[in-house]
């Protein structure tokens, strides 16, 4: 069963297991889709993580026993309501001209032409949010391209810059620091503050890679 527990006066965390998993993080998309869906009056915002979500909320709306105890239901009864949800699916042209290609293809002992094949021959689902706003966290990579982050990260990456790391795949939606492989540029716009949502990707969707020529 989920578990409530307060963080501060404004937020409440449901922890769902301690082990990361595709179910568990499933659960936690479709309870996070049902709590939005709810359209709760005193929900602000919901933040889904691997192990947990967080629900932001109205103090002056709502008590935290009766906030969690609502939320708790919404997140116990999700994974039934999950199998009326359709991800939606997004296809990401990329041009693979990452300063790292050559790298990658080196420490991966694969060819430039194999790491791109391997690269935009599957679908990945978006995890979760974080880090800067809009960038996505993408599983599952192929594990013959699995490398550990960087040794040093730039301190500068720039927006639209595709990258790998460990067992996953991302898109920098804006210029900043990072320690990932770039293996690839797109022209997509990742996050844009004038948009509803400003993110073009949330948990749950599948997104695929296409490669320009």
């Amino acid at each position: 069963m989920p578990s409530a527990h307060p963080l501060g006066d404004s937020a409440i965390t449901i922890a769902f297991g301690e082990e990361r998993s595709p179910a568990l993080l499933g659960w936690i998309h479709a309870a996070a889709c049902s709590i939005r869906s709810a359209r709760i009056p005193f929900v602000v915002d919901v933040v889904p993580a691997y192990l947990a979500l967080t629900v932001f909320y109205d103090p002056v709306a709502a008590t935290y026993d009766d906030a969690a105890k609502l939320l708790i239901e919404k997140c116990t009864t999700a994974p039934s309501e999950a199998d009326d949800r359709k991800p939606r699916e997004h296809i990401i042209a990329v041009r693979y001209d990452g300063i790292d290609l050559p790298a990658v293809a080196e420490a991966t002992r694969l060819d430039v032409e194999e790491v791109v094949a391997l690269h935009s021959g599957r679908a990945y689902t978006v995890d979760i949010l974080g880090f800067v706003p809009g960038f996505a966290y993408l599983s599952e990579l192929d594990p013959a391209l699995h490398l550990p982050r960087r040794a040093q990260p730039r301190p500068r990456v720039a927006a639209g810059s595709v990258a790998i790391a460990a067992a996953q795949t991302a898109v920098y939606p804006l210029d900043t620091p990072g320690g990932w492989h770039l293996i690839g540029t797109t022209n997509q716009l990742m996050f844009d503050p004038r948009s509803e949502p400003p993110a073009l990707l949330a948990p749950g969707d599948i997104v695929r890679f296409e490669p320009l020529k």
